[in-house]
């Protein structure tokens, strides 16, 4: 089975993008769209994580996917949290928010799922896998296989001869 080729293909980005499109339908056709700073804190939250999946898709290196998936996660976290906020400042009921409250919480567990395979995933092109936590092993050594041979000594320099006779001093 081979891999994702696009972002899209992605279960975890399918489901923060349908939670972002619910979201916006939510705003728009609630009392919500009145709380200014509620809206761009809900608009913000559930447009970054779809967003944040796509970049990270597109760094190639698992640790940099991860890393990006961490932020989405954190972004889904907060979209759930806005949601229940928006019910405690009574603009919608429990009810009108909890298929996006179970998308948020299904991205999520997508993401994690996706961040725990990335541990042991490696770079496209790269030659093999190996197990987490061991090194990789240079393709080509770093060093001569035998020790070099020890430089030789540098020769002595040659003694300067003094232009004048030395006269050896008297004792006073």
């Amino acid at each position: 089975m081979g891999g994702a080729r696009s972002h899209e293909e992605l279960i975890v980005w399918q489901l923060a993008y349908e939670l972002k499109l619910g979201v916006y339908e939510l705003i728009r056709t609630s009392p919500i769209r009145r709380d200014l700073e509620l809206c761009h804190q809900l608009r913000s939250a559930a447009g970054a994580a779809p967003r944040l999946v796509a970049e990270g898709f597109g760094r190639y290196l698992p640790g940099d996917f991860a890393r990006y998936l961490r932020t989405a996660n954190g972004e889904l976290k907060e979209t759930f949290n806005a949601l229940r906020d928006a019910v405690d400042r009574g603009y919608v009921s429990q009810d009108q928010i909890v298929s996006l409250q179970r998308l948020s919480k299904r991205a999520s567990k997508a993401a994690s799922g996706l961040i725990k395979y990335l541990r042991t995933a490696t770079a496209p092109n790269e030659r093999s896998r190996r197990p987490p936590g061991r090194r990789a092993e240079p393709l080509e050594p770093l060093e001569p296989l035998e020790p070099p041979e020890p430089p030789e000594p540098p020769e002595p320099p040659e003694p300067i001869e003094p232009t004048e006779p030395i006269k050896p001093t008297e004792p006073e």
